[in-house]
């Protein structure tokens, strides 16, 4: 009854963080909130709760690089694949061996495995934090399909390269060439598996619909399992469950392009799957506020080991790895800025230089999260002959520290260097945008053209009122095929305007309706279920235009 206690506790520690990020009078990231919150509830409880690493690994990550893989622009994420691969896996190993061999010579107390280690699980930004700093810093849309998909590969290989390292210190010995080929197994098997289970999924999935019908609930349900079920196969070959839920997840979104699914799955599925998101990265960082206090104490031991005696050491150490992490970062991305200039020129041009504030901008951005806590929590307890693993509270303080610290520097700094910063733009983004209305509409004029012809042959006495019903129907897509035919771009710009004076206008008619059924159903004059019917119609509608 107490766990669950807890865990009710912690749930209601995620809802409330989301209405006192609001209130505060100054801007403060969401996980600091949560992490407080964690405090109040250990503070409330009296003590942590006792983790199992591989459990807690497996209930969070395999959602959470699932969900992913599964919304990542993917035209950004091939046309930047020569960028985003260097910073998904050049940038994680430089990271893992610079800031590795650099920890552990600040800290001797910490054995350079277990340095390796920190270093790895801190390498991986996250994507969530990415995105929710995006929504109070505006980031050009370019530069933020880059780091999402930066933030989705070195997941990855982040994650791989710090079960080496824990390896290795489970075992005591590590092989270059034995790691090589493993991590071609794991990940070579981990991908396929990925892959190979979605798709499984989806066909079965598929078939049943065909067969029995299908039920948007049920559906729900198997998508929501799926990145558990790649994940444990993986695991259970020896493979990388890590990269098998990144490759389902990136598969799912290419099942999803077949649009079989019901309109009505997809609304539910998304809200669930946001549900599931906001509670699973909000529970993580209150499990850290809740745990911290004794990390603290079990830390500052640590600390001692090294000849210190005073706490604030800890900080000390905490500023110093975050440093060096920012300044490997901006090394390496001002490398690689330089050798893709270099590769772009054109022969006998003279070498551009990349823009400090873009080098600096995407620095700062590489913000750590909800998968580097994930990570680090499931540390192992004891090594194998029993004896606590080394400076393993030390480890989870500083990576929770280097996550706090890049949050808050990223709030401050970012909106200063972005400020006036002008970068490439998607090409000809809203002109594609109009060029599919355009289309969409064409296919649905003839769609209800067809319609009608059929309705009217099985029908002939009610062929007028099938073609008064055509005409109302189709009055929107001739609306919208007419006005994309006007040329300019200040003409184009006030058809946007009246496109969203519409939508507004309509979503205001749309809440009139709700209103209006609400209080027949309140006077007793329609049913509850006449009343959830329609009101459901109606929420779907504004959803479409929202």
């Amino acid at each position: 009854m107490y766990s669950i206690e807890v865990v009710l506790a912690m749930l209601l520690a995620v809802v409330a963080s989301g209405y006192l990020v609001r209130v505060v009078p100054f801007s403060l990231p969401l996980p600091m909130v949560q992490i407080a919150l964690g405090a109040v509830i250990a503070g409330v409880f009296g003590h942590g709760v006792r983790l199992d690493p591989e459990i807690f690994f497996l209930l969070f990550l395999p959602p959470l690089l699932f969900l992913d893989g599964w919304r990542i622009p993917k035209v950004g994420l091939f046309r930047d694949k020569a960028s985003i691969l260097e910073l998904a896996f050049g940038l994680v190993v430089f990271t893992v061996i610079g800031a590795g061999f650099l920890i552990h010579w600040m800290i001797p107390a910490m054995p350079l495995p277990v340095a390796f280690a920190l270093a790895a699980i801190v390498s991986p930004t996250d994507p969530v934090a990415v995105s929710s700093l995006a929504k109070r810093v505006p980031i050009p849309k370019r530069l933020m399909h880059i780091l999402e998909g930066e933030s989705l590969l070195n997941d990855a290989s982040g994650l791989v390269c710090f079960r080496f390292a824990v390896a290795a210190v489970m075992t005591g010995t590590f092989s270059l060439a034995s790691a090589s080929l493993t991590f071609l197994w794991v990940a070579a098997a981990g991908l396929a598996v990925g892959a190979g289970v979605t798709w499984g999924v989806s066909l079965t999935q598929r078939w049943l619909s065909r067969l029995l019908g299908e039920e948007a609930g049920s559906s729900i349900l198997i998508n929501l399992l799926t990145p558990f079920g790649a994940y444990l196969i993986a695991e259970h070959l020896e493979a990388s469950g890590i990269l098998a839920a990144v490759a389902a997840g990136v598969t799912m979104s290419y099942v999803e392009l077949s649009g079989r699914a019901l309109a009505t799955t997809r609304v539910q599925r998304a809200a669930v799957w946001d549900t599931v998101q906001f509670s699973l990265n909000g529970i993580m960082f209150v499990l850290l506020g809740e745990q911290l206090p004794g990390i603290l104490e079990r830390a500052a031991i640590s600390v001692q080991e090294t000849g210190h005696r005073s706490g604030w050491w800890l900080l000390a150490y905490a500023l110093a790895i975050s440093a060096i992490l920012a300044l490997l970062r901006f090394v390496w991305v001002w490398v690689s800025l330089r050798l893709s200039l270099f590769r772009a020129r054109d022969p006998g041009e003279p070498l551009q230089r990349p823009h400090w504030r873009i080098v600096a901008a995407v620095s700062l951005a590489g913000v750590r999260g909800a998968i580097t806590l994930a990570g680090v929590l499931t540390l192992p307890l004891l090594l194998p002959d029993g004896r606590e693993f080394p400076a393993r509270d030390l480890v989870i303080f500083l990576a929770a520290s280097v996550i706090l610290i890049s949050l808050v520097v990223a709030s401050v700094a970012l909106p200063r260097v972005l400020r006036g910063l002008e970068l490439p733009d998607e090409p000809a983004e809203q002109r594609k945008e109009d060029r599919v209305r355009r289309e969409a509409a064409a296919a649905a004029v003839a769609a209800i053209e067809r319609t009608r012809h059929a309705l009217s042959a099985a029908s002939a006495a009610d062929a007028d009122l099938y073609a008064n019903a055509a005409v109302r129907v189709m009055a929107n897509y001739q609306h919208r095929l007419e006005d994309s035919a006007v040329p300019g771009d200040v003409d184009a710009e006030r058809l946007r305007a009246a496109d969203r004076a519409e939508v507004a206008l309509r979503l205001a008619a749309l809440q009139a309706e709700r209103e209006a059924i609400f209080r027949l159903a309140r006077e007793a004059e329609i049913s509850d279920e006449i009343s959830r019917k329609l009101v459901r119609q109606i929420d779907l509608m504004e959803e479409r235009y929202r």
